[in-house]
């Protein structure tokens, strides 16, 4: 177990990694007093999920939990016997509605008889999202992807996968505790304040403690990958990345340039401010890209080569829709493209 941070940090893109030893399997790694580093593995490419165990008076406060699979609720039963010393876990938090943040949150609260605490709109997301699951496809998703310009193999492998977000959760408590911007929360003994985010999710719940300059960021703010920012068929004239760009210049005016970041992937790092920017930067850089390459009329899957370094197949299409869309409707709603409906119901998008 690491009990403090190294003497001296790893540099990597301007950033500083206190801790070169993440923990394995039902393994732990101490942050700091009362603050422990879990990994979660999943079984994807992106393998784990970071989860934080807070001391909590007789009992632990769980951050975040990873997919519902027997490889997670082995891990977190390893760690029931290790770090947790029999104490019970005395809540939940979520920071968003997504699998691997929340997909064993229903387990953990029904093994511990406790609660889950999330914001609204991620909680009612993630209910909504997860009565799909066994249905088929609503007409108004296979529009939206049809005006994508999908072709028609990637249209029936949507069909085919539609309704998998739930296969990875396990049923959500059937009532939860409302965490909103600017709640004070105490755990233990300090108080954590709650900060949110927009853009990748709903309401992304983030919790900043000042007494120990420690964020714990979820998704919102990653040090080596950007989140996935993404319309999606239930709102298709969504601006999530207008939020999200708001969401990261209002994190950096927020948290002082010292805070240690605790992100839901990769390690732990200071440096915020640069990281932030990077965000930015990485997002108006590709809607200059885009503009550019819609001078002649585009679909959004014309375009995935401009924002995407991977190539894009018919399995990995969905996040990549949406993502164009994000950035399409971005410049759509700063008037800088016209949109275009072709008489097969595609949409073509042009620079003004």
């Amino acid at each position: 177990m690491v009990t403090s941070e190294q003497a001296a940090p790893q540099k990597s893109n301007g950033l500083e990694y206190p801790f070169t030893d993440p923990p394995g399997q039902a393994e732990y790694r101490q942050v700091t007093e009362g603050i422990y580093w879990l990994r979660i593995p999943m079984p994807i490419r992106l393998n784990h999920i970071n989860a934080w165990l807070i001391e909590d008076g007789a009992g632990w406060t769980v951050v975040d939990t990873g997919w519902s699979t027997d490889e997670g609720r082995d891990a977190w039963r390893g760690v029931f016997k290790t770090i947790m010393g029999g104490r019970p876990v005395t809540r939940v938090i979520s920071t968003h509605m997504h699998p691997d943040h929340v997909g064993l949150a229903g387990w953990l609260c029904e093994t511990f008889k406790t609660e889950l605490w999330m914001s609204r709109g991620d909680y009612f997301m993630c209910r909504t999202l997860t009565m799909d699951t066994g249905h088929k496809p609503p007409e108004e998703a296979l529009r939206f992807y049809h005006a994508v310009g999908y072709s028609d193999e990637e249209m029936a492998i949507y069909r085919e996968n539609f309704g998998n977000f739930g296969k990875n959760i396990s049923p959500m408590p059937q009532s939860y505790r409302r965490l909103q911007e600017g709640e004070r929360l105490q755990i233990g003994t300090r108080e954590w304040h709650i900060v949110v985010g927009t853009g990748h999710a709903p309401e992304h719940i983030c919790l900043y403690c000042p007494a120990l300059d420690i964020f714990i960021s979820g998704d919102q703010i990653l040090p080596r990958i950007s989140s996935n920012v993404s319309v999606w068929p239930t709102e298709p004239e969504g601006n999530p990345l207008k939020d999200w760009l708001q969401s990261c210049a209002k994190l950096k005016a927020y948290l002082p340039e010292t805070v240690l970041v605790l992100p839901a992937h990769h390690d732990p790092f200071r440096g915020v401010h640069q990281r932030l920017s990077a965000i930015i930067r990485e997002h108006e850089e590709n809607l200059v890209k885009l503009l550019e390459a819609c001078r002649e009329p585009k679909r959004a899957v014309d375009v995935f080569s401009v924002l995407f370094k991977s190539k894009i197949t018919p399995t990995n299409a969905v996040p990549a829709a949406g993502e164009a869309v994000a950035h399409l409707n971005c410049l759509l709603q700063r008037g800088d493209l016209i949109r275009t409906v072709g008489p097969d119901k595609v949409y073509w998008y042009k620079a003004r």
